[in-house]
């Protein structure tokens, strides 16, 4: 999905009118100012983007470099937002089974396809993504409504105690429903006190039609579990390839994963589990004309 202009109006509404949002001022003794940038990436519900991805036809635009880094190494630190997370059943389905993604993600034939994508210093490795030892949680309440990156910038921030560690990921999932929002997730990059870091934000889809892959049952996993794996391999996939939102993206300003978005080819091997995520934009396979959607999307490479 064009994070740029197609979903302007979501933009606007989570107060993500300017390209960077400040917020907090360094003090002595005081907390670490924190700066951060505007949402790219956006997963739109699948009725957005019905009419976005109908733009493509027939024509093919490729992803392009503008001069920003990507990811040459990768540690992910979720961060579980929300009281509802202080619950065991959450814990053994959506928590276990994200940690499970996350662990098993490096190296695979599916991080594999955002490898052509390269900056100054080479490709982006997709071998060395690593989870965490431990998860972050926050059991306090999550705002109402879709938060700003600021907002969950400064999460972030509270929940490293501001001291995140250096350019890692941080994809922050709350435990609310996205209500009207048009969107399941997005991502984004920003600095606490001076630590740059990439960042994501992930709505509760329980029961959310709208967000839903429609994975297969015998795979294992809670709809809802599955739905954050397929946006969670969208963000994580852009970030990987565009980090601090000036890398790889299309003259429309879609990045990899939201030019194949809610388009499938089968299942992905990820941790010993099968999972039902979308695949992403492949230049390659677009010259080639062999990707399996809009000529350039491939799931495992």
């Amino acid at each position: 999905m064009n994070s740029k202009s197609v979903l302007a109006a979501v933009v606007a509404t989570v107060c993500l009118a300017s390209v960077t949002a400040a917020a907090g001022t360094a003090t002595a003794g005081g907390p670490p100012s924190f700066a951060a940038g505007p949402a790219f990436g956006f997963v739109p519900s699948r009725n957005a983007n019905h009419a976005n991805r109908a733009n493509e036809r027939g024509h093919v635009s490729l992803l392009a470099w503008y001069g920003g880094p990507v990811m040459h190494s990768t540690t992910v630190v979720p961060v579980f937002w929300g009281s509802s997370w202080n619950n065991s059943v959450l814990t053994d389905d959506k928590i276990t089974g994200l940690d499970s993604l996350y662990s098993g993600v490096g190296g695979t034939s599916y991080a594999h396809t955002n490898s052509e994508y390269y900056d100054g210093s080479g490709p982006v490795n997709t071998s060395s993504i690593s989870k965490a030892t431990k998860d972050l949680t926050d059991y306090s309440a999550t705002p109402s409504g879709a938060p700003s990156t600021a907002q969950v910038l400064a999460e972030v921030a509270k929940a490293t105690n501001n001291a995140p560690v250096p350019n890692a990921y941080y994809p922050v999932y709350s435990d609310q429903p996205r209500g009207n929002a048009g969107y399941c997730a997005w991502h984004s990059s920003g600095t606490i006190g001076g630590t740059r870091v990439q960042f994501g934000f992930f709505f509760n889809l329980d029961n959310d039609p709208g967000c839903d892959p429609g994975a297969p049952t015998n795979l294992g996993h809670s709809q809802g579990l599955s739905a954050l794996a397929n946006v969670s391999g969208h963000e994580l996939s852009e970030m990987l390839t565009d980090p601090q939102l000036n890398a790889w993206y299309d003259q429309k300003g879609s990045e990899n994963s939201d030019k194949c978005a809610w388009t499938f080819s089968g299942t992905v091997s990820i941790g010993g589990q099968s999972w039902k995520i979308q695949g992403n934009w492949s230049n390659a396979a677009a010259n080639a004309n062999s990707g399996y959607a809009n000529r350039g999307c491939i799931q495992t490479s």
